[in-house]
């Protein structure tokens, strides 16, 4: 029997946390957190990591596993994801997943992930490539190679070629759960100002702190290059103003969002709310409920 998980997606600025929380104390659950940056120690702010009055909330597993020094892969994340499930399910409670990092959530829902062996820039390139190919011309590869996929959707073809392009490379294992996504949205101007309102807060909580730290002892780590931290970097270095690069940092930020925002509108088969809807949280936890109880 597969183990039933609610995981909660999105981007970023959305509010994903605080549903987590609310959704983990109405129906006695743990959050882990899906993110590929809230893994690292230090890295508080600029990764919107959940506040220690958060995270006393509700437990949180998969924060501050990491230094900054170290690498995380989705290979790392499926595997540590899936000791925390079991934990989590051994229990007696729901494990709910909230984050924004797609390709790591999507990795474990699906039951593929990187062999820890083919980078992970690489299968979003070819990835990337495939994106641009009309579903006719995706299916046509798939037949020039003799895949046989059923039911096949655009999802289905793209995630078989990856298959076939990386060889064994990529592990693709059946999937022991069974997941209720929700996708949280809204009408773009209004992300876009949740967005640029947090940054505004973060750099008032101690955002250039951070940066500074990561650019002053670590500018070369993986976690230098997530958003929210190397777009600071031309203003340490004296190349830009502060506003500069605050403007950036917001820009870069709504790009990431909308780039999110395809992804899950692509590659997962989510449920979306609108955060701004009457009673949209009542809502989420109706649907939930309905899907726990349903074999």
């Amino acid at each position: 029997m597969k183990t039933k998980i609610i995981v909660i997606v999105g981007p970023t600025a959305v509010g994903k946390t605080a549903l987590a929380i609310d959704l983990a104390q109405a129906l006695n659950g743990e959050i882990i957190s899906g993110d590929s940056q809230q893994v690292y120690r230090k890295l508080d702010i600029g990764t919107a990591k959940a506040t220690p009055e958060e995270q006393a909330a509700a437990p949180h597993h998969l924060i501050d596993v990491r230094e900054v020094t170290e690498s995380y892969s989705a290979f790392d994340f499926v595997r540590e994801a899936k000791t925390a499930i079991e934990e989590i399910t051994a229990r007696g409670k729901l494990p709910i997943i909230a984050g924004g990092t797609g390709l790591y959530i999507q990795s474990l829902l699906e039951g593929y992930h990187l062999g820890g062996e083919v980078p992970h820039e690489e299968i979003l390139a070819y990835r990337a490539q495939l994106d641009l190919l009309s579903d006719e011309d995706l299916y046509q590869r798939v037949a020039e190679q003799g895949l046989v996929i059923p039911q096949i959707n655009r999802r289905r073809a793209m995630r078989a070629l990856e298959i076939g392009h990386f060889g064994q490379d990529l592990a693709n294992e059946e999937t022991d759960y069974e997941p209720y996504l929700i996708c949280l949205d809204d009408d773009r101007s209004l992300i876009y100002e949740r967005i640029n309102r947090r940054v505004d807060r973060m750099l008032e909580e101690g955002l250039l702190d951070e940066a500074r730290w990561l650019y002053d002892d670590h500018p070369e780590v993986q976690a230098a290059k997530g958003i929210g931290y190397k777009e600071l970097f031309p203003y340490f270095k004296g190349e830009q103003s502060l506003e500069e690069a605050s403007e950036i940092l917001k820009r870069n930020t709504r790009r990431f969002a909308k780039r999110q925002l395809t992804w899950f509108r692509n590659r997962m088969e989510v449920t979306f709310y609108a955060i701004s809807a009457p009673h949209f949280k009542e809502q989420v936890l109706a649907d939930v409920k309905e899907f726990l109880e349903h074999d």
